[in-house]
């Protein structure tokens, strides 16, 4: 049984989450934001490079599963 974090967890903690949400305030990011925030967006960014993923349609495959 899985004791610890996950492997997308950890480099996850690494991301100082405060900076990134003043960042993304400072230049407007979420304002039209419809479905899919700048930190969803970001997360689902990091999982298709550390899963090795070649195209959007393999991206929506891998979450939707």
């Amino acid at each position: 049984m899985n004791t610890g974090k996950t492997l997308f967890a950890q480099p996850m903690d690494f991301l100082p989450w405060s900076t990134f949400t003043r960042l993304v305030e400072r230049h407007g990011g979420d304002r039209y934001v419809k479905s899919l925030t700048c930190a969803e967006q970001f997360r689902v960014m990091v999982f298709a490079q550390l899963t090795y993923r070649e195209s959007l349609r393999d991206i929506k495959v891998c979450l939707s599963a």
